[in-house]
């Protein structure tokens, strides 16, 4: 998958791929948009940036993804 999701693709995605799948934002399919969604983590409201946080984490361990950010490591513990 490239590292960039067309409209039809983001489409296509489970609700489960995404850090807010309520808002369908996120989308986290594979190891590069992992590492992209805690790139853009600081871009999140600030009320859902916990449950992103937790999103991003357990995304990531299926993935095979080292999360580094101290910012998504901090917002998962709250």
């Amino acid at each position: 998958m490239a590292d960039r999701l067309t409209e039809e693709e983001r489409r296509e995605l489970p609700d489960s791929v995404y850090g807010l799948p309520e808002r369908r934002e996120y989308p986290m399919p594979d190891a590069a948009h992992v590492r992209a969604a805690e790139a853009y983590f600081r871009h999140c409201p600030e009320d859902l940036k916990p449950r992103l946080a937790r999103a991003i984490l357990a995304r990531a361990r299926v993935c095979g993804v080292d999360i580094k950010s101290p910012a998504v490591l901090s917002y998962s513990q709250e």
